[in-house]
C-alpha cells in the first residue's frame, strides 16, 4: 500500500483511538522468566502477550494435547464412542506403563480399558501408556497415529507442529511452538466442551492407584481448569494453562522455565495479569464504516470498508498508549469492486505484538469509471505507483 494512500486511513482511525486515550508506542506490557510465552483471550482470540512465540520447541508431554484433540474429534464425528475398549499391548505397557518409569496410569498388560478411562488417564495423569493404547487402538500403531496427529495439526492451522509419537517422549523431528500450543488449547476448549472438563479433573484412580492432576493451576484459587504440563532437557519446564473468572477466559502456553516451582509461579502471574489488565471495548458497531480503500479505474476514487460485525478490542486498562492500529490492504483496488468483497484487514498492536486482525470488506459496490477517469488513474499510477 502506498504511504500517501495509507495516511488518511490511519489518521481517521487514530481519531477513534485517541478517544480512548491511546497513542503509538512499542513496548512489552509484562515480563516473564519464560523463554517463550503466548497468551490469548479465549472469547475473541485476541493476543494479549507474546514472547518468542514462533520459536521451535520440544513439546514433551504437551504433545498429549494433540493426542486428545485427535481422539475428541473422532468421538465428535461418531468414529469412536467413550464406551469403546482398547487392549493394552506389550509395547504400550513397556514404553509407557509401570516398567517405563514415566508418567503412567498403571494399565495392566493385556487388559481392556474403556476409552473414557484412557482419556482421564491422559488428561489427569499425563499417562504415556494411555496415549499409546489410544494410538494403537485408533491407528494400528503409534507411528501411524503420529502421522495422523501431524495431518490433523495442519488441518486446524498448527503449521509449526510435527509429531513423531503420541506421548511427547523425546524423538527426533518432534516440534511445536507456544503459539501452536495455545491455539490448540483454544480449540480443545471451544470445540469440545463435553470433553474439556477432563483437564480440570483434580484426581483419577486406576488399578487402585490414586494420582493427582499434575497441573499446578488447579490447586490455586484463580479459576484454573486446564490443561497440561511438560518438561524436556532441551526446553526446560513448560505449561499450557487456562483460567476463567467473571465471564472472561485467558489461555497461555509457556516454555523454558527452570523448574516446576518457577513454572507454577510464572504461569499464575501471566494468566492473572491477562485477566485483570484488559477490558473489552467496542470501537466500531455492526455495519459502521471503518475506513476507505482507494479504487483504480472506478466510478468513485474509493470504497468504504466495514467488518462483518462489531469490532471489539481488548484495551490495556493501564498503559493504553501502547496500542496502535492500521488498516492494511493491497491497493489501489481495480474496478469493479463488489459489495462484500474481501479487501484487507484492521490490524491492532499492543506494544510490538500483533494482537488482533479483523478482516475488512467492501461496504458498497463501485463500478468501472468513465474512460477519462480511467485514463487519469492510469497516469497517476504511472507517475507514483513505483513508490508502493
Amino acid at each position: 500500500m502506498m504511504f500517501r494512500r495509507f495516511l488518511p486511513l490511519f489518521a481517521a482511525f487514530s481519531l477513534v483511538l485517541w478517544a480512548f486515550g491511546i497513542s503509538p508506542a512499542a513496548a512489552q506490557l509484562f515480563e516473564t522468566k519464560a523463554t517463550q510465552a503466548y497468551m490469548i483471550d479465549a472469547d475473541t482470540g485476541t493476543v494479549l502477550f507474546s514472547k518468542d512465540a514462533d520459536a521451535s520447541i520440544q513439546p514433551a508431554s504437551l504433545a498429549k494435547l494433540m493426542t486428545m484433540e485427535v481422539t475428541f474429534n473422532a468421538i465428535k464425528s461418531g468414529r469412536l464412542k467413550l464406551d469403546d475398549t482398547f487392549v493394552v499391548s506389550e509395547h504400550a505397557w513397556r514404553t509407557g506403563g509401570a516398567p517405563s518409569g514415566t508418567s503412567t496410569m498403571f494399565a495392566a498388560l493385556k487388559s481392556a480399558i474403556r476409552l473414557e478411562n484412557l482419556i482421564q488417564g491422559v488428561a489427569v495423569q499425563a499417562a504415556n501408556d494411555g496415549c499409546i493404547i489410544i494410538a494403537e487402538g485408533m491407528a494400528g500403531s503409534e507411528a501411524n497415529f503420529a502421522l495422523q496427529m501431524t495431518e490433523r495439526a495442519r488441518q486446524i492451522g498448527l503449521t509449526a507442529s510435527t509429531f513423531v509419537n503420541a506421548t511427547g517422549l523425546p524423538a527426533d523431528g518432534q516440534k511445536t511452538t507456544v503459539k501452536d500450543l495455545t491455539n490448540l488449547a483454544l480449540r480443545l476448549w471451544r470445540d469440545y466442551p463435553d470433553f474439556y472438563r477432563y483437564f480440570g479433573q483434580k484426581e483419577f484412580t486406576w488399578n487402585k492407584i490414586r494420582q493427582l492432576n499434575r497441573n499446578p493451576l488447579l490447586a490455586t484459587d484463580i479459576g484454573g481448569d486446564g490443561l497440561a504440563v511438560g518438561a524436556s532437557e532441551e526446553n526446560g519446564f513448560g505449561i499450557v494453562g487456562s483460567i476463567a473468572k467473571d465471564g472472561k477466559r485467558v489461555i497461555a502456553a509457556m516454555s523454558g522455565l527452570a523448574n516446576d516451582r518457577e513454572r507454577a509461579e510464572e504461569a499464575r502471574k501471566l494468566l492473572e495479569w491477562g485477566l485483570r489488565s484488559f477490558q473489552k471495548s467496542e470501537i466500531f458497531a455492526r455495519d459502521e464504516i471503518v475506513g476507505e480503500a482507494e479504487v483504480f479505474g472506478g466510478e468513485k476514487s474509493g470504497v468504504a470498508l466495514k467488518a462483518k460485525g462489531p469490532v471489539d478490542i481488548f484495551l490495556p486498562i493501564t498503559n493504553r498508549d501502547r496500542l496502535t492500529a492500521r488498516i492494511v490492504y493491497n491497493g489501489p483496488l481495480p474496478a469493479p469492486v463488489e459489495e462484500g468483497q474481501p479487501v484487507g484487514a484492521l490490524k491492532v498492536w499492543i506494544g510490538d505484538t500483533l494482537s488482533q486482525e479483523t478482516p475488512l470488506y467492501a461496504a458498497e459496490s463501485v463500478g468501472v469509471g468513465s474512460l477519462p477517469r480511467r485514463a487519469l488513474d492510469a497516469v497517476e499510477e504511472l507517475a507514483i505507483g513505483w513508490l508502493r
